[in-house]
């Protein structure tokens, strides 16, 4: 059983220092991933609140067919889905003031350290959605292809074949940028 699981059955047992220990372990991963949907990081932020909202009030139950990581990332790409459609409806015109911008960019900033990092992340960012989500759950996250077709609702052919080609322009687009692979 993995930590997630055992957390959550403790939680819907009563104790509610197991959903603190969920939101600790998966916040920041979690938030990451539907930024890549939303290209928002307060969005995201909203977003993820949701999803560990739904775990407290609603508490769906979890039946162990996957790993509880790859369970609470389908929930969350459920309420941005939801999100992103009611989104669409409503918006009229798109609006980014550059104190966002600066505050997204100082978040990002922390978290992604190094300049090899960032160049990386920046790379990404110009990534088709749908590349920047598998390479996200695949290389980041660390879920199986099973896993990722899982939260992406896909076969796993169509998963390692989206990997397939997330990676090839994910390569065209660093050495673009100027990257250089280093000979180990």
């Amino acid at each position: 059983m993995d930590p997630g699981e055992s957390s959550y059955r403790r939680f819907l047992d009563g104790d509610n220092e197991g959903l603190h220990e969920i939101i600790r372990e998966y916040h920041y991963g979690l938030m990451l991933y539907l930024n890549s949907y939303v290209g928002n990081v307060h969005v995201a932020e909203d977003l993820t609140e949701d999803t560990f909202a739904e775990l407290a009030v609603r508490k769906p139950r979890f039946h162990g067919r996957c790993r509880f990581k790859t369970w609470l990332y389908a929930i969350g790409r459920n309420i941005t889905c939801k999100y992103i459609r009611k989104d669409a409806r409503n918006r009229s015109i798109p609006l980014s003031s550059a104190e966002d911008i600066a505050s997204e960019e100082n978040i990002e900033t922390a978290y992604l350290r190094d300049e090899r990092s960032q160049m990386l992340h920046r790379a990404m960012k110009t990534l088709r959605t749908e590349y920047r989500q598998v390479l996200m759950l695949s290389f980041f996250e660390e879920l199986s292809n099973e896993e990722v077709a899982m939260v992406m609702k896909r076969s796993k052919r169509q998963i390692e074949n989206l990997l397939y080609n997330a990676k090839k322009a994910l390569r065209a687009e660093l050495e673009r940028s100027g990257f250089s692979y280093e000979e180990q």
